[in-house]
């Protein structure tokens, strides 16, 4: 089996992870593409935009990496391990 790719941060994808919903549940999404992504990726992705913002500009993988913040996000994560979440999280040495 082929290993899973985060699309936003493009590491390995590990836990936690979640499932992305290109078009919010909560703007018409139900049915729609989704991806799989890190917690951590999902989680900024939904702190930097509104559902509707996502709905209306920022529905695919393309247009999220766009995005100057979450271009600088990206830029920081690639460097951390796949299984990162949190400062919280114990690294591994």
């Amino acid at each position: 089996m082929a290993e899973q790719i985060c699309p936003l941060c493009e590491r390995p994808l590990a836990e936690p992870m979640n499932r992305h919903h290109l078009i919010p549940l909560s703007k018409g999404g139900k049915g729609t593409e989704t991806v799989m992504m890190h917690k951590i990726c999902q989680g900024k992705v939904h702190a930097v935009f509104t559902e509707r913002e996502l709905s209306l500009h920022y529905n695919t993988v393309d247009a999220l990496k766009g995005h100057d913040e979450i271009a600088k996000f990206i830029k920081w994560i690639k460097k951390k391990p796949p299984e990162f979440y949190d400062g919280s999280m114990k690294m591994k040495k």
